[in-house]
């Protein structure tokens, strides 16, 4: 052998052979079959999430802008601290007169118990002082024998 010779194939040669290797092929075939819907399923998710991801991008951009409207809006607020006082104030007020109305309402709800009380005192001793006095007629006297006179 000569030092020129060389004792490896090329690659062109491996190729070639390759081709022509049935065994080779249906492997190759066999490799596809099974790496092929594996690939294409993951080339179908790729495009879904490109296409999420550019959805949410333009929600992402309605919601700044939304954003930037509602900044917009609270930087020109007008001063709502003076009304707020002044509901705190009225709020106050109608609690004092809440709270006067209701001891007045306790205070007459008391008397008429009150005077009901002396009613039924009174009814009791109008009573008793007319079954104490003797009954008369306005007809007229009568008389021992019970004939008016």
């Amino acid at each position: 052998m000569d030092d020129t010779e060389s004792t490896t194939t090329s690659a062109d040669e491996n190729t070639g052979n390759l081709c022509d290797n049935p065994t080779r092929d249906t492997l190759a075939e066999g490799l596809l079959g099974l790496l092929k819907p594996t690939v294409d399923q993951l080339d179908d998710r790729v495009r879904a999430t490109r296409i999420s991801q550019l959805e949410l991008k333009q929600q992402i951009e309605s919601l700044n802008e939304e954003l930037q409207k509602v900044r917009e809006s609270l930087n020109n607020h007008p001063d709502l601290d003076p009304y707020v006082k002044k509901l705190i104030a009225c709020k106050h007020k109608v609690t004092v007169v809440l709270n006067v109305l209701q001891a007045s309402q306790d205070r007459l709800n008391e008397i008429r118990r009150m005077v009901n009380k002396e009613k039924s005192v009174r009814t009791t001793v109008i009573r008793d002082t007319q079954s104490l006095e003797p009954q008369q007629s306005t007809s007229g006297i009568i008389s021992d024998r019970g004939s008016i006179n």
